[in-house]
């Protein structure tokens, strides 16, 4: 496989080994859309440049230069890199009058897990209470991070919590966010915000009509915002007339912390409130989000530009909360954004638009898949210095001791759909992958987040070797190994699942399979017939044999496992068979939007999720007391 200079590849093989050839339409349409035609010398290099150094390095310079730290500091006339060098973003200003260039300071690794550990996955929307209003809240993740700490486990892997637009309808997957550089509002827990417990029979009327939603297994998200957005109003005007001096300054304090990116999001949010959440279809004077009609309108509608930055302080300050019970938070990066939402708004030069992100068809998915997210263009990435990716991955680790990157290959190539292609049509486009792994590490170590990468599906040995030195944890699942769990690698998160395969229920019993069938769906027999036998495999068990005990048997090989992270789902320890996700389906499928069957009141007591838990909370032990085990 080749790769030309704009980062487009002449073909890939699938994961069934067979060779698939770029089409010239496909290189042509996709060389469109990247905007090569204005540079026939192929992509530009960054001006001014951008040097990406591993701590510790003494390379010499080409020319005398100040060196300029990220903290102020100024060490005048280098002529080599010092060596102790702290990490971090630096310039380098020549002292003969050349333009200066960034100078950026990584580590050689991501941050470390500190030790090894288990905890659950979970869909926090699908975890209700018995005081949800609809909807898993952040104070539903409290409670749960205090019940799971009882049981032994030490994390909970979430879905991304990444925002949407405030609009009807509201966008039910976390994989297509209006921003991932901020959150979803109706994660807030209400009666936790300021003056909720002064707004005395009103509050009680939101809470009863909330509550009465939870009756329904399916998530009605409209209605939760209608809810919630209304609750947010009285709330807002009440903090806006009666703050204390404390809480205003550290409303404050956060505004001046994220500046602009939190004002342009929330000046989006007011127009969509206004237009619409696609911006392509609001006003042209609305499409740049520096023109003077869009500043206009901020200040015109100001108390709605603040109410949309209040509401992210306010899950700023939950998540914290959270994240104090007991067990560390490990969040998830959507590898894209809606086109329509505030980051293709704020980031709109530097994406290609028109192209979507996809997967290519394999043996699971015979269709492909478009994911519909419009891909950042390689060299326009690198021209903006990185700039949204790191903004990205510096917000999704806020608040979290860990990060879940999804598609981690996304970090290296990303599968193209042309316009007015399909998944058959697309062709790969590779990333400056090297460049964006270091960033990766640095805002890793800098917050304190170890990394895991979700590496499924067709990966190159030579990728997840990389990896690997980069100390980015691998995704190891009981579906698709050959080999027991006690000889999974320790530099990885293992699990038997993910929100996009069969649950285990759904697997054994074979619902699954008539899921895809009722819906229409192209149907995989064979893949079907693998994930059950795999179980028996894992087990020891036959074919009939009763649900229960292949749960609780599957987890106890599970958490044999070396691995440094083990996860087992909520959903698997309910023994619930419908998929959070069905990939390739729209309105066939109610995909993220099925709650857990059970409270949390009743999860907390449920006999299976305490064999499940006591399954793995011993397999941590015995993985202690043996010091590990396993391939690295």
């Amino acid at each position: 496989m080749s790769v030309d200079a704009w980062g487009i590849t002449d073909g890939y093989w699938s994961s069934d080994k067979e060779r698939f050839e770029t089409p010239p339409e496909t290189r042509e349409a996709l060389l469109a859309a990247m905007g090569a035609g204005a540079h026939p010398d192929g992509p530009p290099e960054p001006s001014p440049p951008m040097w990406i150094v591993t701590q510790g390095g003494t390379d010499s310079l080409w020319n005398a230069a100040d060196l300029h730290l990220e903290d102020g500091t100024v060490v005048p006339d280098v002529r080599s890199l010092p060596p102790d060098l702290p990490l971090g973003y630096h310039d380098l200003v020549p002292r003969d009058g050349w333009p200066p260039s960034r100078l950026v300071v990584t580590p050689a690794r991501a941050h470390p897990v500190r030790q090894r550990m288990w905890g659950w996955a979970v869909q926090l929307y699908a975890a209700r209470s018995r005081a949800s209003w609809g909807i898993g809240d952040l104070d539903d993740l409290a409670r749960l991070a205090t019940w799971s700490s009882s049981l032994g486990a030490e994390m909970l892997v979430l879905n991304p919590l990444h925002a949407v637009a405030p609009v009807h309808p509201q966008q039910p997957s976390p994989y297509f966010p209006a921003s991932r550089l901020w959150r979803n509002p109706l994660a807030l827990h209400i009666e936790s915000m300021p003056g909720a417990s002064l707004l005395g029979d009103e509050l009680d009327r939101f809470a009863s009509a909330g509550r009465a939603l939870d009756e329904r297994r399916l998530i009605d998200r409209d209605a939760v915002f209608r809810l919630k957005r209304a609750a947010f109003d009285r709330l807002f005007s009440w903090w806006t007339a009666h703050a204390d001096r404390d809480s205003r300054t550290a409303f404050s304090a956060f505004c001046a912390e994220h500046g602009t990116d939190l004002r342009l999001f929330a000046i989006y949010c007011a127009l969509a409130e206004r237009h619409g959440g696609g911006w392509q279809a609001w006003p042209p004077s609305y499409h740049s989000p520096t023109s003077g009609r869009v500043a206009r309108f901020a200040r015109e509608h100001e108390p709605r530009v603040q109410l949309h930055m209040w509401l992210q302080w306010q899950l700023e300050v939950q998540l914290a909360h959270a994240g104090a019970r007991g067990c560390d938070l490990v969040g998830d990066l959507a590898v894209g954004f809606d086109s329509g939402g505030a980051d293709a708004w704020m980031w709109q030069h530097l994406l290609a638009l028109d192209a979507r992100v996809g997967a290519p068809p394999d043996g699971f998915n015979e269709d492909g898949q478009d994911w519909g997210l419009p891909p950042f263009v390689p060299w326009k990435l690198r021209a903006a210095h990185f700039e949204p990716f790191i903004k990205t991955v510096r917000a999704a680790m806020r608040g979290v001791r860990g990060l879940r990157v999804d598609h981690v290959m996304g970090l290296y190539r990303l599968f193209w759909i042309p316009p007015g292609g399909s998944p058959k049509t697309g062709a790969y486009v590779h990333l400056p992958a090297r460049e964006l792994l270091d960033l990766l590490a640095l805002e890793s170590e800098r917050a304190g987040a170890f990394v895991i990468g979700e590496d499924l599906g067709t990966v190159e040995d030579e990728v997840r070797e990389d990896l690997a030195e980069r100390g980015v944890l691998s995704y190891r699942l009981i579906w698709f190994e050959d080999r027991e769990p006690e000889r999974f690698p320790v530099q990885a998160l293992a699990a038997v699942t993910t929100h996009d395969l069969p649950t285990l229920a759904g697997a054994w019993t074979g619902s699954d399979l008539e899921d895809q069938r009722r819906i229409g769906k192209t149907v995989s027999e064979s893949g079907a017939t693998w994930f059950k036998s795999q179980l028996e495999r894992v087990t020891g068990f036959g074919p009939d044999a009763d649900l229960d005990r292949v749960t609780v048997a599957t987890h106890r090989a599970l958490a044999d496992a070396p691995s440094v992270v083990v996860a087992g789902t909520l959903d698997d320890a309910l023994e619930v068979k419908e998929r959070p996700n069905m990939p390739g389906t729209v309105d066939e499928w109610p995909n993220w939007s099925l709650a857990l069957p059970k409270p949390l009141d009743e999860i907390e007591d449920d006999p299976i999720v305490l064999a499940v838990a006591a399954a793995l909370e011993a397999g941590r032990r015995r993985s202690v007391g043996d010091g590990g085990r396993g391939d690295r």
